[in-house]
């Protein structure tokens, strides 16, 4: 049977181990959460990011539409050139001008 001394230090020795173990763990730990926490603030910076990008992009598929009638304005604004260029033509040669156009029947053909 080993002495009481030799029991005794073993119990210190072991005590002491112990507590080593524990304070690396912790130390581990500790290491382990800070890690976690900056990934977890990283992580919500990409998600609001993403969120504003989400928010200036969500419009993009309505461009096609955009560019159909903006299309469709440029034809109707031809249309309307046009049109003011036969007035002028009209009017530059029009000796009755406005007249002709406000009375009926009285345009000069």
């Amino acid at each position: 049977m080993p002495s009481e001394g030799l029991t005794y230090s073993l119990w210190l020795a072991s005590l002491l181990i112990g507590a080593v173990v524990i304070v690396v763990v912790g130390m581990l730990l500790g290491a382990i959460l800070r890690t976690a926490r900056q990934i977890d603030a990283a992580v919500a910076q990409v998600w609001v990011v993403g969120q504003r990008i989400a928010n200036n992009t969500v419009h993009i598929p309505l461009l096609h539409e955009t560019n159909r009638v903006a299309g469709e304005i440029l034809q109707r604004a031809g249309g309307i050139d046009g049109a003011a260029a036969q007035i002028e033509a009209h009017s530059g040669g029009c000796p009755s001008c406005p007249a002709c156009v406000l009375v009926p029947g009285s345009r000069a053909r």
